[in-house]
């Protein structure tokens, strides 16, 4: 693994939050909004009648704060110097959104094996009790062809440690179980370990989940088994 070069372009500040051009092309549907919470009609273009309710008259409202919260965090991912607590109140505006996850598991994993990758950029206490920019280089692979994750912490020259397993997907929740895990250690061969988890149980919410409440080309939100919640940014692979 060519760890050294491969931290360098993963860093955030270095990469322009675009789609990689090695990446495959999908028909990508926005999140929509749900009408009746969300004021979806004003997004999708919708005719609204004169009867309309105030919660439907004041749709652009929410979806201008969705936006805005989205632009906070690309930001954040970019520059690393957005304020704890704006990426905070941007993570409950999500939260608290209610987006349509019928799209998610497609953009975050996308339609062909290896799926795709995403370094996590920010991580919050429970309830979005503080946070902090996660100060090492994590990277996350998600396979929603394959039905596979990797969860992969790398330090540079020095060696990288992975968690690799099986997910499944539920409504906007991903559950998975890890099966190995893999340690490098400068050029030497990796030392892979099973963990005596390859059986056909489909993972559950009784396995490590991930909560979704926003995904888009670029970034990702969710909130993880313990009540924290993180947000990630596309990032290319890291190979081994």
């Amino acid at each position: 693994m060519a760890l050294s070069s491969s931290q360098a372009f993963l860093r955030p500040s270095n990469f322009p939050l675009q789609i990689p051009t090695h990446a495959k092309a999908i028909n990508f549907n926005p999140p929509r909004f749900p009408r009746a919470r969300t004021r979806a009609a004003a997004l999708e273009g919708n005719d609204q009648s004169a009867t309309a309710t105030p919660l439907l008259a004041q749709e652009p409202l929410l979806s201008r704060e969705v936006e805005e919260s989205v632009k906070v965090l690309k930001n954040a991912a970019k520059t690393r110097k957005v304020a704890a607590e704006e990426i905070l109140s941007a993570l409950s505006v999500l939260e608290n959104a209610k987006l349509d996850p019928s799209g998610f598991l497609e953009t975050l994993g996308g339609t062909e094996s290896p799926g795709r990758t995403w370094m996590l950029i920010f991580t919050s206490g429970k309830k979005l009790k503080g946070g902090r920019y996660f100060p090492i280089t994590a990277v996350q692979r998600f396979d929603a062809a394959g039905k596979r994750i990797e969860n992969g912490v790398y330090f540079g020259p020095i060696g990288a440690l992975t968690f690799e397993g099986r997910l499944s997907w539920n409504k906007r929740i991903l559950a998975f179980v890890f099966e190995s895990i893999r340690i490098k250690i400068g050029s030497l061969k990796p030392l892979e370990i099973s963990l005596g988890q390859k059986d056909d149980r489909e993972p559950s919410t009784k396995d490590p989940f991930f909560i979704w409440f926003y995904i888009d080309e670029e970034l990702a939100v969710a909130r993880g088994k313990s009540g924290g919640t993180a947000f990630w940014c596309r990032c290319r692979r890291v190979m081994s």
